[in-house]
C-alpha cells in the first residue's frame, strides 16, 4: 500500500493500516518530525484506547490499554546507543507477546525486530501531504 494523505485523513489511514497489517509489530521509519508519533496516536485510538499517547523517547516504552483491556506497546529507540539497551528492557518479550507493538526508529534495533512485522515508511512532501508506504514482512 502506498498513499498520500493529509492530517485530516489520518483516522482513515490508521484504520486502513490496522486492516491491512498482517502482523501486530509495526515498524515506523521516517525522518525526525515526519509524523510517526502523530500516526501512532491515531492507530492507538483506532485500536480502542483512550490513553494519552506520547513518544517514549526517554523511557523507551509506553504501555496503553484498550477498552477491552488489551495492551498496546509503543517504543521509541531513537536515544539508544546499542541493541543491548533494548534487550535490557525485554524488547523480545514484547515483540512476541501477541500485543500490538508500535516501534519508532526500529533501524536502531534491526537485529531484534521480528521477521513477521509490518514496515511503515513515512515521507514528508512539499505540499503538507505525507506519503506512506506499508509493507507486510514475513
Amino acid at each position: 500500500m502506498v498513499k498520500n494523505y493529509s492530517l485530516q485523513e489520518l483516522p482513515a489511514i490508521a484504520k486502513e493500516i490496522i486492516k491491512t497489517a498482517k502482523h501486530k509489530v509495526l515498524l515506523f521509519y521516517g525522518e525526525m518530525g515526519v509524523g510517526k508519533t502523530t500516526l501512532i496516536k491515531e492507530i492507538v485510538s483506532q485500536l480502542g484506547s483512550s490513553d494519552t499517547v506520547s513518544s517514549p523517547t526517554f523511557s523507551l516504552i509506553n504501555e496503553y490499554h484498550t477498552a477491552n483491556d488489551k495492551k498496546i506497546y509503543h517504543f521509541d529507540f531513537y536515544r539508544i546507543n546499542n541493541e543491548n539497551e533494548a534487550l535490557d528492557i525485554g524488547v523480545e518479550e514484547y515483540f512476541y507477546s501477541d500485543c500490538w507493538c508500535l516501534a519508532e526508529w526500529p533501524e536502531k534495533v534491526k537485529n531484534l525486530v521480528p521477521l513477521n512485522s509490518v514496515t511503515i515508511t513515512i515521507i514528508s512532501n512539499s505540499d503538507q501531504l505525507r506519503t506512506i508506504e506499508l509493507r507486510n514482512n514475513g
